[in-house]
């Protein structure tokens, strides 16, 4: 069972073909993220090429499907890359949460993708919150009162904008925030400081994955809601304790994002991996 690694600014995936998914349970795909008991990552990315276009699932570490990635989409477009399937012209990628479209730039060592409308409503994402538009969401987590701005992005999210960004409250918070009962799906949590019209910096829970150094959804729904705010011009770099993504908007607010891959390695997975698993 062959598995390629790679890692988007700390944001590590692990990539494999549909017939080797095809193979491991829930349980052992699990076991496979686990950075102790199995090779460990982020994600688990699975590639379906038996259409005109590249096919993209992408499965967290608890197991469940996330709709969207925008790391793994760009891990997803180096590894197409890497394998001869696509040239540095365009090309897109389905995914659950829609249609992408990518393009491989420097070598292989950059990857730009158009992630879509950035939209705002709650039934987005879904939230049960009445209103067309949730720029201002009174939320208490963890005895803090917070104000949200939900964003999607072909994936949930919930922004939290603050004076001053502590990583410590990012994890202290996240997990809390992601199982509100006001998200049937969960969401992913942002927590952004505005440095000035052209940067954020940003902490992240991820939803199914916990805090994590970089994300590509997270980083657009960010830049999205502090230019939502009108706190940010049409260029955003988002800071993250991974590194910097160049966040793009055009049109109504259709988002660019742009950053770096690297390939760390290939893998074959000795099935003693998950020998306690067996019935």
């Amino acid at each position: 069972m062959i598995f390629h690694r790679y890692h988007g600014l700390g944001n590590d995936y692990l990539v494999c073909h549909h017939s080797v998914a095809a193979l491991l349970s829930n349980e052992q795909i699990q076991r496979l993220c686990d950075r102790h008991y199995g090779i460990g990552s982020d994600g688990l990315l699975i590639d379906h090429d038996d259409a005109d276009i590249s096919s993209l699932r992408i499965i967290n570490p608890d197991g469940s499907e996330a709709e969207k990635s925008g790391n793994g989409l760009r891990i997803y477009a180096r590894y197409l890359f890497d394998i001869g399937r696509v040239k540095h012209e365009p090309f897109l990628v389905n995914t659950p949460g829609g249609q992408v479209r990518c393009e491989v730039t420097e070598g292989a060592h950059q990857v730009i993708v158009d992630m879509g409308q950035a939209k705002f409503s709650p039934a987005a994402l879904p939230a049960t919150v009445e209103g067309n538009e949730a720029l201002a969401l009174p939320l208490l987590a963890g005895g803090h009162n917070l104000s949200a701005t939900l964003v999607s992005m072909g994936n949930p999210h919930c922004v939290i904008r603050v004076d001053k960004l502590d990583l410590e409250q990012v994890k202290q918070l996240g997990s809390e925030i992601e199982t509100l009962a006001i998200f049937p799906k969960r969401t992913n949590v942002q927590f952004a400081q505005v440095l000035d019209r052209n940067n954020i910096t940003i902490g992240i829970w991820e939803r199914g994955a916990g805090y994590t150094l970089a994300s590509g959804s997270s980083s657009c729904a960010a830049a999205s809601a502090m230019r939502k705010l009108g706190l940010v011009d049409e260029n955003v770099t988002v800071h993250m304790p991974g590194g910097k993504l160049a966040i793009s908007f055009s049109g109504d607010f259709q988002v660019n994002m742009r950053g770096p891959v690297q390939k760390i390695a290939t893998i074959t997975l000795d099935n003693d991996c998950f020998w306690d698993m067996t019935t």
